[in-house]
């Protein structure tokens, strides 16, 4: 597998927070997120490139993997027990796969009202509305907005079962590494996560950086995982191969 190296990127771009972004990421190819700022949150959602009726499946995912949570060696199942991406570095550790995403009424609430009208490209936007914006470019809309991941974030739950944001998850500099193992749409959100107590709109802004990873081998991290992930690697595997 080839490692993230600088003189090998094949992209880059910067994504502030507060806004979105979508696109294609092919087979073998890798995407970097990294956390410029500290405390960001990446909503992200993925469909298959060729059938965006198959898509990234929170339920199956953790299920598979005996998981609340995503990191280095786990991997992200679409609803059809495929592979969409797999996770093959994280100086995390911890990535919120069932807290969702911020809607207007949350931000107005929490941080006020400051709209494009009154802010331009300062205004406040909600993880939903900037999901469905993207959405919106490939054809799809609010019947294609399922359970997404939140890069960066951790949310734990106590005994009683409330639910505990913790702010220093992700320092400035953090990074996630997705190796894609299908011809992907990515598709996410730069808002804050819906639990973060921070009391100003301040998202952290996200650097994409793109490389040549290569496929899965047979003793590669995320493969060997557990049995369900070699499963799914051959299920993927045969998906291309026909």
């Amino acid at each position: 597998m080839n490692k993230f190296k600088e003189n090998e990127v094949l992209w880059e771009e910067i994504i502030p927070g507060g806004n979105h972004w979508s696109g294609i990421l092919r087979r073998g190819s890798a995407l970097r997120l990294t956390d410029l700022d500290g405390g960001a949150n990446v909503a992200a959602l993925f469909y298959n490139r060729e059938e965006k009726l198959e898509r990234y499946n929170m339920p199956d995912t953790l299920k598979a993997q005996h998981t609340a949570f995503l990191t280095t060696g786990n991997v992200c199942y679409s609803d059809m027990g495929r592979i969409l991406c797999s996770i093959i570095g994280d100086s995390v550790g911890w990535h919120d796969t069932v807290c969702g995403i911020s809607d207007a009424n949350l931000i107005d609430v929490k941080y006020g009202k400051a709209n494009f009208q009154t802010h331009r490209n300062e205004m406040y936007r909600s993880g939903k509305d900037g999901l469905l914006i993207e959405l919106a470019k490939w054809g799809l809309g609010k019947r294609d907005l399922v359970a997404n991941i939140n890069f960066f974030s951790k949310v734990s739950a106590d005994p009683d079962g409330k639910l505990h944001f913790h702010s220093n998850n992700s320092p400035a500099g953090s990074t996630v590494d997705l190796r894609f193992e299908m011809d992907s749409l990515v598709v996410i959100s730069t808002a804050p996560h819906p639990l973060d107590p921070k009391p100003d709109y301040k998202p952290a802004s996200v650097k994409l950086s793109a490389w040549h990873a290569g496929i899965a081998m047979n003793d590669d991290v995320c493969r060997v995982f557990c049995e369900q992930n070699q499963r799914g690697f051959v299920n993927t595997e045969r998906y291309y191969a026909c």
